[in-house]
């Protein structure tokens, strides 16, 4: 039944140190696709696309849906998620499989958007280029000098994650794709051993604390690169030195391969940009219950060509249409009825 709802759009919450909560509200009675469904979502995880997921809820405010999302990280969103807190996750890693393991209701990825890892630093005048090896260099703390880089006299300062992240994860595994000396170092991980540097929490924390520190360098989702930060260009695989954009990143993106559970990934593609990374929503496979069909009228609009038409001016990148197609089919077999779920170890 249709629950009464106030008349007039509630207050969207913002973006606040390290977290984002939305909380949007509207009447009901929305006259989209869902026929005046209406009602509340909570979710919980990935900072990477957080932008992103504000503006889309934002955008179903007037159709009565209500969705609270916490850019709490990847780590912290899939914790909740294994634990059941909330309706939905996202993470920019795919899920380990001891951590599906304890879903009983099941686990469905689903690809929501996508975008590329900016190497981001502050040194107004330089034009930053490099080479694989010396972005390796670089985060190992072995080259600590921009004149080594072929720009002024200025130390530098690594800023990375302090929290468990999928964009830590995407960024690590491609510096252990650059180098047997990272692969067999830091290795790749949500959360890995800095060799330098300090800490700063989610892609928001990195970026403010890049502001502060000239001469800082760190890796955030592109979206985050504004005012005084820039993006260098980072060589890919066939020798190409490339800054990140909507055009050099959709090239890499192409060229992967996602798989038959929508979860694949590349860490050093042939093609484009060579730091990229879908990211995805965490959908339970059954037991959703009275909110199955909320789920799927949300994830059905964020899949939208509407929606992803949206991506390159916020600074992300919108799915390409086979994704779309069989993301779309992930969503829509989403069930209501709880009921052990048997796996294949995938």
């Amino acid at each position: 039944m249709k629950q009464s709802q106030p008349n007039s759009l509630a207050t969207i919450g913002t973006a606040l140190g390290l977290g984002l909560s939305l909380a949007l509200s509207a009447c009901g009675g929305g006259s989209g696709g869902g026929g005046g469904l209406t009602g509340s979502l909570n979710g919980a995880g990935a900072s990477f696309p957080a932008s992103i997921y504000q503006r889309w809820f934002q955008d179903l405010a007037s159709e009565g849906i209500n969705v609270n999302y916490q850019s709490v990280g990847s780590g912290a969103g899939v914790r909740q998620f294994v634990a059941g807190t909330i309706d939905f996750g996202a993470s920019d890693a795919p899920m380990k499989d001891k951590d599906i393991a304890k879903v009983e209701r099941g686990v469905i990825q689903v690809p929501m958007t996508a975008g590329a890892i900016a190497v981001a630093y502050n040194l107004p005048g330089c034009d930053l280029k490099l080479s694989q090896e010396q972005v390796v260099g670089v985060f190992l703390g072995k080259i600590k000098n921009y004149k080594d880089l072929g720009c002024a006299d200025k130390p530098i300062t690594i800023v990375h994650r302090s929290d468990g992240s999928g964009t830590t994860y995407n960024f690590t595994n491609s510096l252990a794709a650059f180098s047997d000396e990272w692969k067999n170092g830091p290795g790749a991980a949500k959360s890995v051993a800095w060799p330098t540097g300090v800490g700063a929490k989610g892609n928001e924390g990195i970026a403010a604390t890049l502001k502060q520190t000239p001469g800082g360098i760190g890796y955030v989702e592109t979206a985050y690169v504004q005012g005084e930060l820039q993006a260098a260009a980072v060589q890919n695989k066939t020798g190409e030195m490339l800054k990140p954009t909507n055009e050099t990143a959709s090239a890499a993106l192409g060229s992967i391969d996602i798989g038959p559970d929508l979860v694949g990934s590349d860490p050093n593609p042939a093609a484009g940009y060579p730091i990229v990374t879908f990211t995805w929503i965490l959908l339970y496979k059954s037991g959703n219950g009275d909110k199955t069909a909320l789920l799927q009228k949300v994830f059905e609009h964020t899949l939208s060509a509407k929606a992803q038409s949206l991506a390159p001016e916020l600074g992300y990148v919108s799915l390409p249409p086979e994704v779309v197609t069989r993301a779309k089919e992930a969503v829509a077999s989403i069930g209501n009825a709880f009921a052990p779920v048997e796996r294949s170890g995938t």
